[in-house]
């Protein structure tokens, strides 16, 4: 036989082969087949008990254990797989004082992929089917795991006002999770904060349905847009549905307060305009509405989202939430009626995997069907199927070790946390500083590393994580430099406010960084959900974070005497704030020289910060909330339908600072406002931006509306449109915004999304409260 002959027959062999491994592998398991023929096939041949645990979500931190180099699945898995063939794990690769994972044992992004690839090992190969696991991770800015790069929070990311930067770091964090073997990505976050006493303020977007839903599609769009099949590409959850950031009293938790036509206006619109990007999960709120706890509201989770919107993707339970339809709301009289009521509600998935766990007993018992454990376990199946799972559920962990954290990934954080800085007060132009000065460095939040990163963050090694110290020491010498602490943000005990009036007045200039602090420790307890405990016993820093509902605004311990006693050096004084809510800022406001918030920056935020002090960045950051003046204001977002507030008998009405409000080291001018109609459908709004002043710089042009004459009570004003442009000195450039049929529409008497003939008038301004051109446009 010839060489030739060989070749032929080898390919023969070869072919035939494949035909019969082809013919032997299960339909589901074949990538051939379509999406829908495998994920029917599946179906078809699981047991009821195996459907149920396709729909449980279990907690997955105690589910391995380090060996030296390797990472091994823990007898505690292979119970709980056994008992309840869980199908998606939540928070493996999570670590933080609640789930007691440290640096010590905790799990590297390397790690990480070992551990990953453990269960997912484990499952496939000790399961009747072998359906690969979904993991599911926190990460609202950034993964939750130790070595993955920290953003700022949400609302540091909604004050850049800037989609571009905001998808770029989508990017990253959907990549740096898919690399260490997760696939679902817990974020953004699209409560509306009309509470700033609530303990969560700093995860949200802020007060404004169209800055949220705008960030947060560009969010979603970084996170993978939908394309599951794309091999970095996440699973967006978007939290929480819905009205979650307006609880009564500001208690976590707390009863929302809202009307059918305000959730339609505002609060449901960010979720649909995500959903529409590509958006592919939603998680349920611990709160109830009119009664109904949201995660049992059949209204919101069918005939809304699924039946209005056309939503495919799937809805999970917040954590142990259907639990709480038994065990906090007491709308039903057992843990399994409350599982059926979620499932029958539209809830796909229970975070916690108590109450779905008793779904087969409801089924033998006739109390719920199986077809409606099918129609859940569809969703979930399909997506594992689409993700690609089933053919490629391993992940590198050398990639993982390499791919994590970047040097340009840490790039992309400074930039976000340089663009959310927001300058409220400069006068006599103290910022930006000179670099030939001596600056005193005080305050609780100037050199504290954990409390730059606010809640939902991974312990951190000391080198990654920059505080404002470290910032300002890479620009200065270390004799122009002295840092004193001062005091705690809430403990009274720690004093070193003395030391720290002597510092300033040896000083030219002093910069104090004061605020909250989110960072969970080990002393604090934490309920079940993960929630913050508050303690008379245990002082910490943190006053904010989830679970730590405030009763004020005001500056906690003696923070407030530390800016009194460093006020009467009479030496210049720079206030930053660092926190997770609009503080009360009344005395800075009126006593500092400068005064800017960087809200939680993250790991970049020292160096970020620094820049901005010294003129290496221009700030350009606007507020995405409104900071009020007191407690007594609220609530007191900007976009308050009619009547205009008025003065109350102590103070005025208006905030201290409003919404899209934020300063610049140069000036801009607008001119030259013109409304062209398009078509039917959509109208160009443009005008001129000059860089009037000495700096190159970025500007922030807001667009907002106002309906002169409505047929229901409609805002005073309502933002509409934004953008944020760069212009060198001397530079003018037109901006061109487009305001579509849909943002002239109101939902009227009827309940109806309508466009009602009248006037409204256009509005161009650099905030909401600093308007600078004006028109009115004729429907």
């Amino acid at each position: 036989m010839n060489a030739m002959s060989k070749k032929l027959n080898l390919i023969i062999f070869l072919c035939c082969a494949m035909n019969i491994t082809a013919k032997n592998i299960l339909p589901y398991k074949n990538p051939a087949l379509s999406v829908e023929v495998r994920v029917n096939d599946l179906i078809k041949r699981m047991t009821l008990e195996e459907k149920v645990g396709q729909l449980l979500c279990t907690l997955a931190w105690d589910y391995y254990y380090i060996d030296g180099k390797a990472v091994k699945v823990s007898q505690k898995f292979k119970k709980e797989l056994q008992e309840k063939q869980m199908g998606m794990l939540w928070a493996t690769f999570r670590a933080d004082p609640w789930t007691k994972k440290t640096l010590a044992n905790g799990l590297n992004p390397e790690l990480a992929a070992k551990a990953g690839n453990a269960l997912q090992r484990y499952v496939i190969e000790n399961t009747r089917l072998g359906i690969p696991l979904f993991l599911a991770e926190e990460a609202p800015h950034g993964h939750m795991a130790i070595g993955a790069t920290v953003f700022p929070t949400g609302l540091g990311m909604a004050a850049t006002w800037s989609t571009d930067v905001i998808e770029q770091a989508g990017v990253i964090i959907a990549k740096e999770i898919r690399l260490q073997g997760g696939h679902i990505s817990y974020g953004p976050v699209l409560d509306l904060a009309h509470e700033p006493r609530w303990s969560r303020v700093e995860e949200t977007m802020g007060e404004d349905p169209v800055l949220s839903g705008t960030i947060a599609v560009a969010q979603v769009k970084g996170l993978g847009a939908g394309d599951i099949t794309k091999p970095f590409a996440t699973i967006a959850t978007l939290k929480h549905f819905i009205a979650y950031g307006i609880p009564e009293s500001g208690q976590n938790g707390a009863p929302s307060i809202i009307g059918t036509r305000d959730l339609l206006d505002n609060f449901l619109p960010p979720f649909r305009r995500a959903i529409d990007a590509g958006a592919l999960s939603v998680m349920t709120s611990y709160n109830s509405m009119d009664g109904i706890p949201c995660t049992s509201n059949g209204h919101l989770l069918t005939e809304i989202l699924r039946n209005q919107w056309g939503f495919k993707g799937f809805v999970v339970s917040d954590l142990y939430s259907i639990d709480g339809i038994y065990g906090t709301h007491h709308t039903v009289s057992s843990l399994q009626e409350a599982g059926i009521e979620a499932l029958r509600a539209g809830v796909d998935v229970d975070l916690g995997a108590n109450a779905f766990a008793l779904l087969c007993d409801a089924v033998r018992q006739g109390r719920v069907s199986e077809a409606a454990i099918d129609e859940a376990v569809l969703r979930i199946l399909r997506m594992k199927i689409e993700m690609g799972l089933f053919e490629h559920p391993y992940v590198n962990p050398k990639t993982a070790k390499t791919g994590v954290r970047t040097a340009e990934n840490i790039q992309v954080a400074k930039r976000v946390a340089e663009e959310s800085i927001t300058l409220l007060k400069n006068s006599n132009k103290l910022l930006p500083l000179s670099k030939n000065i001596k600056i005193a460095v005080i305050g609780p939040n100037a050199d504290n590393r954990y409390n730059m990163l606010g809640d939902y963050t991974a312990p951190q090694q000391d080198s990654n994580v920059k505080t404002i110290l470290d910032g300002i020491r890479s620009k200065l010498s270390p004799s122009q430099i002295t840092y004193v602490k001062g005091c705690s943000i809430r403990d009274t005990v720690f004093n070193e406010i003395g030391e720290a009036v002597r510092a300033a007045r040896e000083a030219d200039v002093i910069v104090v960084a004061v605020g909250g602090s989110s960072a969970r420790d080990f002393k604090t307890s934490y309920q079940e959900t993960g929630a913050a405990i508050t303690s008379s016993k245990v002082v910490s820093d943190m006053e904010s974070g989830e679970g730590f509902d405030r009763a004020s605004l005001s500056l906690m311990g003696i923070q407030s005497r530390l800016l009194q006693s460093l006020k009467e050096t009479g030496k210049p004084m720079v206030v930053i704030y660092i926190e997770g809510r609009p503080l009360d800022k009344t005395w800075a406001s009126e006593q500092a020289d400068a005064l800017l918030t960087a809200y939680y920056p993250g790991q970049e935020g020292g160096n970020a910060i620094a820049n901005v002090l010294f003129g290496d960045y221009n700030p350009a950051g606007r507020l995405p909330i409104t900071v009020p003046r007191s407690v007594g204001q609220l609530p007191v977002y900007y976009n308050k339908k009619r009547p205009v507030v008025h003065n109350y008998v102590e103070m005025a009405s208006t905030p201290l600072y409003p919404f899209g409000y934020g300063l610049s080291y140069t000036s801009f001018d607008y001119s030259h406002l013109n409304i062209t109609k398009k078509s039917e459908e959509e109208y160009e709004v443009s005008f001129d931006i000059r860089n009037s002043g000495e700096r190159d710089g970025d500007e922030v042009a807001q667009l907002y509306i106002s309906d002169k004459v409505a047929s229901v009570v409609q805002p005073v004003k309502q933002l509409k449109g934004f953008a944020r442009i760069h212009l060198k000195k001397g530079e003018t450039k037109r901006i061109t915004l487009i305001l579509k049929k849909d943002d002239l529409s109101i939902t009227d008497r009827n309940m109806e999304r309508v466009v009602e003939a009248g006037d409204f008038e256009i509005q161009i301004g650099s905030s909401s409260e600093d308007i600078r051109l004006k028109a009115k446009l004729t429907i």
